[in-house]
């Protein structure tokens, strides 16, 4: 399986730099030096790179890949998806996961009725805010933290969760 960590949205420098629109959690350990990463054109890949070096730029990222110098080399990769292989992954801490692993799960209150499934994510600041589709087609909000989270089970694809007052209503 293969995570997506970025868009190439554009060239940036005459040495081959491109601007990078980051769509990972990990960006120093993803885009570090020597990091392997594949620029792909949805599933098929275009090209495996290495990364020489990186920084931040206004609010996307300026990346330099091994071997490509030149604009021209860079150009050929604007709009393309970089991404990277689950294997070259680390393994997480007790209760953190990758978006990838939530997404999808079905969520159940304190009585195990079910509440909806997590489709999306929102990271506005604190904690992160998990988005849950209802059966009727109603979005609630979820604050991933320890009153309202109490377990999650990625194998079995559930979210147990303990409703707050005033949380859904």
């Amino acid at each position: 399986m293969r995570l997506k960590v970025g868009k190439i949205v554009n060239t940036h420098s005459l040495r081959g730099e491109v601007k990078v629109i980051s769509s990972t959690d990990f960006e120093e350990e993803r885009f570090k030096k020597g990091s392997k990463l594949l620029i792909t054109r949805g599933n098929q890949v275009i090209e495996e790179v290495v990364v020489e070096s990186y920084r931040s730029h206004k609010n996307s990222l300026l990346v330099k890949f091994e071997g490509i110098d030149s604009i021209n080399e860079a150009e050929k990769f604007k709009n393309l998806q970089l991404k990277v292989d689950s294997e070259n992954i680390s393994e997480l801490e007790e209760n953190e996961f990758y978006f990838h692993e939530i997404i999808g799960c079905r969520v159940f209150d304190e009585n195990n009725m079910l509440l909806g499934e997590v489709v999306e994510i929102l990271t506005p600041g604190a904690n992160d805010v998990w988005v849950i589709k209802g059966e009727n087609g109603k979005e609630i909000l979820i604050p991933y933290i320890v009153d309202v989270v109490k377990n999650v089970d990625v194998q079995n694809k559930k979210i147990d969760i303990e409703i707050m007052e005033g949380l859904i209503d």
